[in-house]
């Protein structure tokens, strides 16, 4: 019974691939139509861009069939710089090139051990035919047909139509093999669609990251002129005057001493706190585990911690991995009002593994705002990777990998 629930596995993954090349006639078509239609009245975009779009889905779901990455390069936002890409993009037409050899194959994968099997079955069953039909009628089997009702030559057919079924049972997998290998052969990328998709890759995060340090550099300098710089403008106001009036009024010059002392104090207690966020001290000295403690003391949600941190990392990625825990708590906090937090961080030699967990809302999406989308920058940067699991009702689970070296 095992055997057979493979077999029939097979044979349903067979009828998969008929299905996947199906469409491919009417993708052709419009493919081919959307030359004259552009040249005709600038229809051709729409509908090769449908017929694109349409492979690109097909071809996706027989590589995630048979395991084979996704070569295309990245796509820019703009639509004619998109369409640009898409056709000097070899993976584009390697797919077009796959539609026509997937429907044949897929139509012969499934047509030949169903074709077999019917034929295993009425040869086998052929005596019983002519039993059951011993006049000729309208709809005779091909069986009858051959032998002519007579009955040695029915008997004969048994032995066939076993062997038959011994064929049709063990077809499917060296077809779904084969099947296999030739899609493999057809969409695999090159290994110049994959350096032209790395370097897309590499172009992308490195923009990403300048963008994303700008942008640290434009807060930062806000930070500083709308606080410290302003208590220290203020602060040394406060001094000049009590020094002028020192002299003539000692209670008023000792008040604006106090005022500036005070306004020293806040000051370095910003310039502390800018500097925290920059780069915690605690961090560069203790590393990465004794800072997320420190982080989750002032947490307003119970925060259980599972640190397995046995080394100090290289410094720019305990920093990537204790902001991007940073902001993950903080969008936990702020959007999702849970009661109890988990963060989970493991070395596994060459990958970080970081885990962030909430009892909240949930209903988190990791397109729409700044904080999950700084994250994926973060861990952009170093070739990272971030999954999210957030249903309505919760829990969040935040998934990051960070490589780290071995």
């Amino acid at each position: 019974m095992h055997r057979f629930g493979d077999r029939m596995r097979e044979l349903r993954w067979l009828a998969v691939g008929a299905v996947i090349g199906l469409p491919a006639p009417a993708l052709l078509l419009l493919t081919v139509v959307s030359v004259p239609a552009g040249l005709a009245a600038g229809l051709g975009i729409g509908l090769f861009t449908t017929a694109v779009w349409a492979t690109r889905r097909l071809a996706g779901a027989q590589r995630h069939r048979v395991g084979v990455a996704t070569p295309y390069r990245l796509l820019p936002t703009r639509m004619t710089a998109r369409l640009a890409v898409v056709l000097r993009d070899p993976g584009t037409w390697r797919d077009l090139a796959w539609l026509p050899v997937q429907f044949l194959v897929g139509l012969f994968g499934l047509v030949l051990p169903v074709t077999l099997w019917l034929g295993a079955i009425e040869c086998a069953a052929a005596p019983g035919l002519r039993l059951l039909l011993p006049e000729p009628t309208g709809f005779d089997p091909v069986v009858l047909e051959v032998t002519g009702r007579a009955g040695p030559f029915t008997w004969l057919l048994v032995p066939v139509g076993l062997a038959l079924a011994g064929v049709a049972y063990r077809l499917p997998r060296p077809l779904m093999r084969g099947q296999a290998r030739l899609t493999a052969a057809l969409l695999r990328p090159t290994s110049a669609a994959r350096l032209a998709v790395r370097v897309d890759q590499l172009t992308s995060t490195r923009a990403a990251t300048v963008d994303a340090s700008a942008t640290e550099l434009r807060r930062i300098e806000r930070d500083l002129h709308d606080g410290a710089q302003m208590r220290l403008v203020a602060l040394s106001m406060n001094l000049g005057i009590a020094e002028d009036v020192f002299d003539v009024d000692p209670a008023g010059a000792k008040a604006l001493l106090t005022e500036a002392r005070a306004g020293a104090g806040a000051a370095l207690t910003e310039l502390r706190d800018l500097v925290r966020g920059i780069h915690p001290p605690v961090l560069a000295d203790r590393g990465l585990a004794p800072a997320v403690e420190a982080l989750t003391l002032a947490a307003p949600a119970k925060v259980e911690l599972d640190l397995r941190l046995d080394r100090r990392l290289a410094a720019p990625v305990e920093s990537a991995a204790y902001f991007a825990v940073a902001e993950a708590l903080t969008n936990a906090i702020r959007h999702g009002n849970p009661g109890r937090i988990e963060i989970t961080i493991v070395d596994a030699g060459t990958a970080l593994h970081l885990t962030v967990r909430d009892d909240g809302r949930g209903g988190a999406d990791a397109s729409g705002g700044t904080g999950l989308l700084g994250i994926r920058r973060r861990l952009a940067a170093f070739d990272g990777e971030m999954r999210l699991s957030s249903p309505p009702g919760g829990p969040t689970v935040l998934d990051m990998v960070l490589p780290c070296g071995s």
